[in-house]
């Protein structure tokens, strides 16, 4: 492979599908990826993937998806067959080429001194010519062997369970305690950066293999650990890590004071047509988002959509540096501040802020203002944040709607209610290296077993937990095991 090519990375600049116009996209809840693509320009781009020997983007990509081989695919026109190998690696792939950060793409060899190869949009072009053609359909097993499982959980780790042991044979029933299929796929993650219609052709290709869905259900409440033992032969907890990480300080309990997850499900409620509360709606108001990361850029971007008058993102960590710094060399993530992209809609960002107190100074019972103190923090050698340093006091900042997204402490209580699941320091469900927990026959997969982490991990967790109750229900299974036994992950650097 490659011989047509060996220098395309000479030959071609990085030229990235990217999104639409910020002035445009704000003022729609459409997808803000550009809707088409020109395949000659793509071909192009696969060119520049170099055959560098050591795939170190397999390195990045948690699930070890196999890079080089698709975008040489790609470059030579062969779409059909590049699915193929995209889908041996990973079951839902426009869930990644919309939503990942993509690890692989700062591990490329490219990265060291040029701009890397656009991996993400590769995959992303792939999966959509794929179900544009037609070429995505129900691939149900052509036998059965008699054995059921239980998926609790309907996020990308529990699709991607339910996918591979239906695959297996087995017969797969997913509960899941919403109203509808897809966890945070669904709920979480906003219209504009991941179109429903994605999640809903998704689990109608999971229905025709044979798998069955129940929503409505929470199970803790509605049904027990063992009642579900008792229906089926093995039991898979991927019921991700939604318990949200709050701001114990006065004044929390004010009108106004929201959980970022709580407010972004609350809009795509109301994108699918259900009425949107008006304390879950940010018109005419100053917002204030507290956490940086992608939760907080996403409730950023909601704001902007919903016509607030101002919306400030705060983050309690100092601004990272425009470049890599000699303690976070390539291959590692550089550590570099990057605008993301709510913010290139509008805004303003802030860092090294730490939140004081919520304020009410109307007596009116709703807030107006956050108290805050400037503040540079001492750090442990694993880069861990250790003592405090107010740098200054007092600094207040009017506000009507605070948006609380500074991540994520573990499972929620509902499923907890089996005093043999347990939690470990980290808040995740206690398993041992089968991903079993206590009880036996009831796995864990993705965030629950992890922690908050990427949709690329949960589908990798999901694809492995399959495999691990494939081999205790049958004593050997042909489902592929993790690549990352071969290509394990790069380690995170400098935070």
């Amino acid at each position: 492979m490659f011989e047509n090519h060996p220098d395309g990375f000479l030959r071609h600049l990085r030229r990235p599908i990217g999104y639409r116009e910020p002035a445009l996209r704000v003022a729609d809840f459409r997808q803000i990826s550009r809707f088409q693509w020109d395949p000659g320009q793509l071909r192009t781009q696969g060119e520049r993937c170099m055959d560098c020997g050591i795939p170190t983007c397999m390195a990045g990509c948690p699930i070890g998806n196999i890079i080089p081989d698709w975008n040489d695919l790609v470059s030579r026109g062969a779409w059909r067959e590049a699915l193929a190998r995209l889908h041996a690696t990973n079951n839902f792939p426009e869930f990644t080429g919309y939503t990942c950060p993509a690890p692989c793409e700062t591990a490329c060899t490219l990265a060291i001194n040029d701009d890397a190869v656009t991996i993400k949009d590769i995959e992303r072009a792939i999966v959509d010519r794929g179900w544009e053609a037609g070429w995505i359909r129900p691939q149900p097993p052509s036998q059965r062997t008699g054995k059921q499982v239980a998926v609790v959980g309907s996020g990308p780790a529990g699709l991607a369970a339910a996918q591979q042991l239906n695959r297996a044979g087995h017969r797969v029933t997913v509960f899941e305690r919403d109203d509808a299929i897809g966890g945070l796929m669904r709920y979480g993650i906003p219209d504009f950066k991941f179109p429903k219609e994605q999640v809903a052709r998704r689990v109608q290709q999971l229905h025709d293999e044979g798998i069955k869905f129940r929503s409505g259900v929470t199970v803790g409440e509605d049904l027990s650990i063992d009642e579900l033992k008792g229906q089926f032969d093995a039991v898979c907890l991927a019921i991700g890590a939604r318990r949200p990480r709050d701001v114990p300080v006065p004044g929390r309990d004010l009108a106004g004071v929201l959980f970022g997850m709580e407010y972004l499900c609350a809009e795509n409620r109301h994108q699918a047509g259900e009425p949107l509360h008006a304390r879950m709606n940010a018109q005419g108001q100053r917002v204030i988002v507290l956490g940086g990361g992608d939760t907080g850029a996403d409730c950023v971007a909601t704001a902007h959509r919903q016509g607030a008058q101002s919306v400030v993102q705060i983050s309690i960590n100092a601004r990272l540096p425009d470049v890599r710094q000699p303690d976070n060399p390539w291959p590692g993530s550089p550590q570099i501040h990057r605008q993301n992209y709510a913010l290139q809609e509008g805004g303003e960002e802030a860092f090294s802020l730490n939140v004081v107190a919520f304020l009410d100074q109307d007596q009116d019972g709703k807030v107006d203002a956050l108290e805050l103190e400037r503040v540079d923090w001492g750090r442990d050698d694993q880069g861990r944040r250790t003592e405090k340093l107010v740098l200054e006091a007092g600094i207040v900042m009017p506000t009507e709607r605070v948006l609380i997204a500074i991540g994520f402490e573990g499972p929620e209580a509902s499923c907890l209610n089996d005093a043999r699941l347990t939690l470990t320091p980290r808040h995740t469900l206690k398993a041992d290296v089968r991903k079993m927990t206590p009880v036996p026959g009831v796995f864990v997969a993705g965030d629950a077993g992890r922690g908050q982490s990427l949709v690329v991990w949960a589908i990798g967790e999901g694809r492995d937990v399959a495999r691990q109750i494939d081999l205790w229900l049958m004593g050997e299974s042909r489902l592929p095991a993790s690549l990352q036994t071969a290509y394990p992950p790069l380690p995170p650097r400098g935070l």
